[in-house]
């Protein structure tokens, strides 16, 4: 189909696709076209990868547009929003403007309102609907892209539950849905009443296959014999299987996706594979290559983008979750260009961002799985994804996808479980409690149901119930996800009607799992009821020692804050919040409303006490204890036993205790970047990434300022005590450079720098010295105008103004140079030569 036969499609739209080389659909476009997708008829797409669903999705948007409506693209990543951005921002020579949103979970995002295209992700505009954004009502398309991860538990559920609110919300809007190739696309669009476009077909041959000796097993293709086809790669005696496929692609000018099971292999196959590909690589790629390996480093001063430096100026690279989003960026974009050859990968990287190679690697189809305790074959559509990466329409004349065997039997194996076989069929996740558990507050709290009956209604309109054969399951999940949001005081039932609390509320629109804001509730409430009790033992006993004041309310706390006696017998003993459901009266989460008022209860909460505490909830990725860990954390729990909230497992609970001491070492690296430690020393300490400190960081803010916002709610007396210990998470500094972090341009290096010269505070910045300024910021100019600009000050020129040294600035402020001793040393700045053997001896 030519593209001038498409109907529908706004004035100049037309030449625009003729301008990106578009003239005539792919088979799979032309059958979207004909099934009404222009016309505003729903469509499930379920299509190979690089086969053309993006076109798809961008003509049923245009369309819309066109009728005066407003389209939303929904992703299941940050990165691939932005990618998708880019990619759509061609469309603004047609006068569409394209908004991207996709954090600020509370935010009701009205600046989009304005937009004619949106992107999002799934959560994004989860968290949209609960606050009620407006503009949801004016949508005349939505597209929801890889729609197949419907079936992934974690983020499965809020894509299935946001489709279903939407087209609660806004029934005539149309509805496309993009999958890759899946055994029950017919289920998916029977669920959303849509036409299918499901085809195998793609725009370049991909054969997939097995590497086995010294060649290649392919399928065969279509038409033949049925014969398997075999190409010669031999592997030398120094190589191996993954080496010789890396070299043979690279001297028929291709570049090679490599998938393993674990960021540590991709690191170390990188490496490796950095030799295979130097000695191919010609000088104006060599200084290409060196040139970004500077940028790899410019973006943080850790081991990992050290390593990955060094990978890069080889023409290799490695690619997963614990690289910072600077990294991967710059990874993606190389590897797109060619410029960099090979990418060790974890299967992040298969999750929907453009990527494709000549030929794919499935080096690892196994990884562990601590639920099974041992390792597990992938399931097929994830190694169908990765092999789909394979190929690029226009630079590749053909697309390769190999895994690797190394026996006959592992050689048939791999056939007959990946090469020959369909993806297995998309199934909800819904009915699981952790994720009812969310939605169902949610769709109470945002007034979709206002009754049992209700939210039963609406639950049977998702994948869910159409798939579901077990008569009374969602029942019977939905009433346990009931009492456990009633008896922690997010709702309310008055017989069959459903109300959330004030502070049901409040978790919904904050977009919290409830468990989390329970266990928050519970620690909090535990430190301030301990607290009060010893206020009031030391006024019943004057003279009393604090020592057995505490030991006291202790004992008392525990008491009240286990369930009286749970079903099984058992009683006392730390209480996660799973199990804060006992009842109305004992469970530790319900609030008494005749309990005596703790508004001016004097109570002091740590940092690591609250680090700790949001570390132990559900929203937090705890880190993992490593070997030897057991025994330094057990150590530091006891040292600081009296910071951390809540009941205290003891070792002889086995599980809870690991759990514990999980979240300890995971609020420890929190606390370590509050203490201002440099990046390199945290990501050695505790074997993660920089994108890995990132992620925590960004994770426990979110849950603080949940908090903050909590204990007000609840009006309790430590709204200080969490409002700064998420200052400090979010700039990474101790509590003296509060102040000075608050000027923008001023981050944790800079102020530490600023202060060590004697500017301790934005006023004490306003009235400084231009040159102990100027001396402090390195000598930048540019950057001193900025920040003195943003504190307020009208003096900023910094034309003839001498920069004063440090040494200098020690003479002009002796005092305070004096008294910041070693926090110069605590900035995490890469050309700061202090000793960090001061800044904590915890490894």
């Amino acid at each position: 189909m030519d593209v001038e036969a498409i109907p529908e499609l706004p004035t100049g739209a037309v030449e625009l696709l003729h301008e990106q080389g578009i003239d005539s659909l792919y088979p799979p476009q032309a059958e979207a076209v004909e099934a009404g997708v222009t016309e505003g008829e729903h469509l499930v797409a379920s299509v190979p990868t690089a086969s053309g669903k993006t076109l798809i999705a961008q003509l049923a948007m245009l369309s819309a547009i066109d009728r005066g409506g407003t389209a939303l693209y929904i992703v299941p990543l940050r990165a691939l929003a932005s990618e998708k951005a880019e990619e759509f921002a061609a469309l603004e020579e047609l006068g569409v403007d394209v908004g991207v949103s996709t954090g600020n979970y509370e935010a009701s995002g009205e600046w989009l309102a304005s937009k004619d295209l949106i992107v999002a992700t799934s959560e994004k505009v989860d968290s949209l609907v609960r606050n009620g954004a407006s503009w949801i009502e004016d949508l005349g398309c939505v597209v929801a892209d890889e729609v197949h991860l419907i079936d992934d538990p974690e983020r499965g559920p809020t894509l299935e539950v946001t489709l279903a609110k939407l087209r609660q919300l806004n029934p005539g809007a149309q509805l496309v849905a993009l999958s890759a190739t899946i055994d029950n696309a017919d289920e998916i669009a029977q669920w959303l009443d849509a036409a299918l476009v499901d085809t195998d077909w793609r725009p370049i041959e991909l054969r997939m296959g097995v590497h086995f000796g010294d060649a290649a097993h392919f399928a065969p293709a279509r038409g033949g014999d049925g014969e398997r086809e075999q190409t010669e790669i031999p592997v030398g005696a120094s190589d191996s299987a993954t080496g010789a496929i890396v070299r043979d692609t690279l001297e028929e000018g291709g570049s090679t996706l490599v998938f393993v099971n674990s960021r540590r292999n991709a690191e170390a196959a990188a490496g490796r594979l950095g030799a295979v590909v130097e000695p191919e690589l010609t000088p104006e790629e060599r200084a290409d290559l060196a040139t970004l390996a500077e940028a790899v480093r410019d973006v943080s001063d850790t081991e990992t983008s050290e390593d990955l430096a060094n990978a890069v100026e080889r023409g290799a690279a490695f690619h997963h979750a614990g690289l910072a989003s600077e990294h991967r960026s710059l990874i993606e974009d190389a590897f797109r260009d060619r410029l960099v050859k090979v990418v060790s990968a974890t299967p992040t990287l298969a999750a929907g961002v453009n990527t494709p190679s000549r030929r794919v690697v499935v080096r690892d189809w196994r990884r562990y799985d601590g639920t099974a305790g041992g390792m597990q074959p992938l399931p097929v559509l994830e190694v169908h994804q990765m092999m789909g990466r394979a190929g690029r329409p226009g630079r590749d004349p053909y697309g390769e996808a190999l895994l690797l065997a190394k026996s006959h039997d592992e050689l048939d194996e791999l056939f007959e479980r990946y090469v020959e076989a369909d993806p297995e069929p998309v199934r909800s996740k819904l009915a699981a409690q952790p994720a009812l558990r969310t939605h169902v507050l949610a769709t109470v709290a945002s007034g979709f149901a206002r009754s049992r009956s209700e939210l039963l209604s609406f639950l049977d309109e998702t994948l869910y119930a159409s798939q579901t054969a077990e008569a009374g399951r969602i029942e019977r999940v939905v009433d346990e996800v009931l009492t456990y949001l009633e008896r922690n005081d997010f709702l309310e039932r008055d017989r069959g009607d459903l109300a959330a609390t004030n502070l049901g509320h409040t978790v919904s629109r904050l977009y919290l799992d409830p468990m989390s804001a329970a266990t928050i509730v519970d620690g909090i409430e535990h430190a301030v009821r301990e607290a009060a009790d010893a206020g009031s033992a030391s006024a019943a006993t004057p003279g009393a020692d604090a020592d057995g004041a505490d030991a006291s309310a202790s004992t008392d706390a525990s008491t009240a804050d286990a369930t009286p006696e749970a079903a099984d017998g058992t009683s006392g003993g730390f209480q996660p919040a799973s199990e804060l459901v006992a009842d109305r009266t004992g469970g530790s989460a319900a609030r008494d409303p005749d309990e005596p008022d703790r508004s001016d209860v004097d109570v002091e909460l740590t940092p690591l006490g609250l680090y700790h505490l949001v570390s132990r909830t559900p929203d937090m990725y705890e880190l993992y204890l490593r070997s030897g860990d057991e025994s330094t954390y057990s150590e530091l729990c006891y040292e600081r036993e009296t910071e951390l909230l809540g009941p205290q497992p003891t070792e002889y609970e086995e599980a809870r205790f690991e759990d514990w001491l999980a979240a300890l070492k995971t609020a420890k690296l929190l606390e370590d970047w509050t203490e201002e430690l440099d990046e390199d020393t945290i990501t050695n300490r505790y074997g993660v990434g920089p994108g890995d400190i990132r992620s925590k960081v960004d994770t426990a803010e979110w849950l603080l300022g949940a908090t903050e916002e909590i204990v007000a709610e609840l009006d309790l007396p430590v709204v200080d005590d969490v409002r700064e210990a998420r200052m400090r998470v979010e700039h990474g500094v101790k509590d003296d450079l509060l102040d000075l972090v608050g000027v923008r341009g001023v981050g944790r290096k800079r102020a530490r720098r600023l202060f060590v010269a004697g500017i301790q505070d934005r006023e004490a910045l306003r009235q400084a010295d231009k040159g102990v300024v100027l001396g402090a910021l390195r000598g930048r100019e540019a950057t001193a105008e900025s920040i003195l600009e943003n504190a307020g000050r009208e003096d900023v020129e910094m034309e003839d103004v001498r920069a004063v040294e440090p040494e200098d600035a020690g003479e002009l402020f002796p005092a305070e140079s004096a008294a910041s001793g070693g926090s110069a040393t605590a900035s995490d700045d890469a050309d700061d030569d202090g000793d960090q053997s001061n800044l904590g001896d915890f490894s």
